[in-house]
């Protein structure tokens, strides 16, 4: 039987980054884990980084999520060609403090239902070119398993395809020269000298947890707490805490999780990264002892034309769109840049002292622009 598509969320203040929560969430359980340690170095997932990093004193990486090209996967490719261009001049120029050592997804890798055979067209082609590592985390895509109009009927169990290219527990090259990777679960942090990377899974309607139960939210409390405190610490979450886009808004239980695990641990994130939204977007919000900065990267490819991208709200006195800077309905959360017309991704670098944002973008030719937006945090 197909199920047609039903939105539930209620409408919010134009002016406010985050949404009421749908009134029926779904939430399907991820598959058990007997792996006790979800911890990974990235010398484990590419051998020599951690000398390479210290050496070079700083680490790059790029960032960007809902990459499936279920509709076309030129957009994506275009985007794959920019990061592969950059690992490819800094190389060239000899200039290992800016290459680019791995790509962190953030989760829709495939449309619409993360399944394994739609992984060859959705992800290794579009990125076999690309030499650098990939690890991710699930989208809400890649998890969800319910049949929708047009769909054909799943036949594999939720996060399937996702645990079997990303979770492997050996490397197998399912495509060319592209190995599976070996990520211990489907939440899990990636220790690095520069950047503790905490990556959570926030199911298919952004929740960490079902109800009555805290695994992850526990898991997420301790990771934060044990974290080095010497370095970057970056948490990764599909659904975004805060977003001023029409079709989502943020995630009131998500920025809920991170403030809870922050005071359990005493420590909040230095960054957030995620995606579901599709366009680029970035948020500062004071906190008691910090000013965390939180990056909606969801321009990954799926959205291949300007009409699927997610646009940012108008204020409905004037019949303009919001312009950043803006100060949101929340005071403690101010509205700090956005790009919601182009396809694009984030490089990052790491050193001791900061963590340095830029977010490229091409247009729907695969045209690069350059840099759209860059910001510093200070460590």
């Amino acid at each position: 039987m197909t199920i047609p598509l039903t939105f539930s969320k209620p409408k919010r203040a134009f002016n406010d980054p985050v949404s009421p929560p749908p009134r029926s969430p779904a939430f399907i359980r991820p598959p058990l884990t007997n792996n006790v340690n979800l911890s990974v170095p990235l010398d484990v997932i590419l051998p020599g980084a951690d000398a390479r990093i210290t050496k070079a004193k700083a680490m790059v990486f790029h960032a960007v999520g809902d990459s499936g090209g279920i509709h076309g996967t030129e957009t994506q490719e275009g985007l794959a060609g920019v990061m592969m261009k950059q690992i490819e001049d800094s190389r060239a120029s000899n200039k290992p403090a800016e290459e680019p050592l791995f790509f962190y997804h953030l989760g829709d890798v495939v449309y619409f239902n993360g399944i394994s055979r739609d992984y060859p067209v959705q992800f290794y082609e579009p990125y076999q070119n690309f030499d650098a590592p990939i690890v991710a985390i699930p989208g809400n895509h890649d998890g969800d398993t319910r049949t929708r109009s047009g769909d054909t009927p799943d036949d594999e169990t939720t996060l399937f395809g996702f645990i079997q290219n990303f979770c492997a527990p050996s490397p197998q090259y399912i495509f060319k020269h592209r190995p599976t990777m070996t990520q211990p679960y489907v939440y899990w942090t990636l220790d690095t000298p520069l950047a503790t990377i905490i990556g959570l899974y926030s199911n298919v309607d952004g929740q960490l947890d079902g109800q009555g139960t805290f695994e992850q939210q526990r898991w997420f409390a301790q990771q934060l707490q044990g974290a080095p405190t010497d370095r970057a610490l970056i948490v990764t979450v599909h659904h975004a805490p805060y977003s001023l886009d029409y079709a989502h808004g943020g995630y009131a239980d998500i920025g809920d999780a991170i403030d809870r695990a922050g005071t359990a641990a005493g420590r909040m994130p230095d960054l957030v990264l995620s995606g579901h939204v599709h366009n680029y977007q970035r948020f500062t919000r004071k906190t008691k002892k910090k000013k965390v900065t939180y990056v909606v990267a969801g321009a990954g490819g799926y959205a291949d034309t300007l009409r699927a991208m997610h646009r940012v709200a108008k204020d409905p006195a004037t019949g303009k769109t919001i312009k950043p800077p803006f100060q949101t309905l929340r005071p403690d959360v101010k509205f700090e840049a956005c790009i919601d017309t182009e396809p694009g991704f984030l490089r990052i670098k790491v050193t001791k002292k900061a963590v340095r944002c830029e977010y490229y973008t091409t247009d729907f030719n695969d045209n690069p622009l350059g840099i759209r937006d860059s910001f510093t945090i200070t460590l």
